[in-house]
């Protein structure tokens, strides 16, 4: 059901500023919502980089407030169809990596030093464009809170378009990864 009255009105000033329709995207049913294939969709990865804070984990979960702009954020990009994905990470301390050495591997458990190595969440969209991926992350709300010096990082992802034709590729797409 399209939204009414106060949230029509403001869809309707965002929708103003973005290359996509609005429309609302729920998983399993995208085709069905999102109508045709955007023409070479583009995806794009919003980092959130750790801090020496969010691998303390001296909290859970980041000030109500932040939250709350989080939620705005991310309402505002599945409203507009944009959102494929978006989490926080829990600190290093409870992962581990893997290292390749020839043909063996060695777990090394967290935590891990460098912080500035580090993402503590990340938030995945699907454009048209650089500058619509672009538009998106300057909205992104501050993740260290509002004031506080911090950065984040957006990067494309690839897509099977992007390789040469191949057996592995078509071996991907049989999967169900994205095109």
């Amino acid at each position: 059901m399209p939204p009414s009255g106060a949230a029509a009105s403001r869809l309707k000033n965002i929708s103003a500023t973005l290359s996509i329709p609005l429309v609302v995207v729920r998983r399993g049913d995208e085709a069905a919502i999102r109508g045709p294939r955007q023409e070479n969709p583009m995806r794009y990865m919003i980092i959130v980089k750790a801090t020496a804070e969010s691998e303390a984990e001296t909290t859970p979960a980041p000030d109500e407030a932040l939250l709350a702009a989080m939620a705005a954020y991310h309402e505002e990009l599945a409203r507009a169809g944009v959102l494929l994905d978006a989490s926080g990470l829990k600190p290093s301390s409870q992962g581990w990596r893997i290292r390749y050495d020839g043909s063996t591997r060695s777990v090394i458990d967290g935590p891990f030093a460098e912080t500035k190595e580090l993402i503590a969440g990340y938030t995945l969209i699907q454009v048209r464009s650089r500058e619509e991926a672009l538009e998106w992350s300057r909205r992104y709300p501050n993740p260290a809170g509002e004031g506080i010096a911090t950065e984040i990082e957006v990067r494309p992802l690839y897509e099977l378009e992007d390789f040469a034709p191949s057996d592995a590729i078509e071996r991907f797409k049989t999967i169900g990864l994205p095109e």
